[in-house]
């Protein structure tokens, strides 16, 4: 279950969040969603650990083996005899092999991308219009047997100054 406080600035926010702490919500439950981008620690301090550049590093990996395997494969499966060269040669093969791991490296990028967006949305989250037009959301997740914890929420972000607030239930 989540619940949303709608607030006009960041000095409510940020008191909101505050007495959400103190009150014994646990930091990692609370987000805030904005439409103009705040450094970690401002609204909300989140440890939350990224797999974005692991992917596009695990991307880039997998596609240099892809593409040295692609040219060098298929110069070891079709050997094409020419004077006394090698027939894996350097440049082909170090071509194919660069292009193969930008590509994959990309797409790596690509994933971690709408990871780190939770992109698709597997489930429906609060959301409030307000929020694009520069207002700032504070967003609490609980689980469902604790619904007393919801209404203290709704309760505490309003005392902290909160425009509105809404929970699942009322969607």
């Amino acid at each position: 279950m989540e619940t949303l406080g709608i607030f006009k600035d960041t000095e409510t926010a940020g008191r909101a969040v505050e007495s959400l702490v103190k009150s014994g919500f646990p930091e990692e439950t609370i987000t805030s969603l904005t439409s103009t981008p705040y450094p970690d620690g401002v609204l909300v301090k989140t440890n939350q650990r990224t797999w974005f550049r692991w992917l596009s590093v695990g991307g880039g990996i997998f596609g240099a083996c892809a593409g040295f395997a692609l040219a060098a494969g298929t110069a070891y499966l079709y050997p094409l005899q020419t004077g006394d060269k090698p027939i894996i040669s350097y440049y082909p093969t170090g071509i194919i092999t660069y292009e193969l791991t930008m590509l994959f490296a990309i797409l790596g990028a690509l994933v971690g991308m709408f990871m780190e967006m939770k992109l698709p949305p597997w489930r429906k989250r609060v959301y409030d219009p307000a929020i694009g037009e520069g207002a700032i959301g504070i967003s609490i997740s609980t689980t469902r047997d604790q619904l007393s914890r919801s209404c203290e929420a709704q309760k505490i972000m309003q005392n902290a100054g909160a425009l509105r607030t809404t929970s699942e239930e009322t969607l």
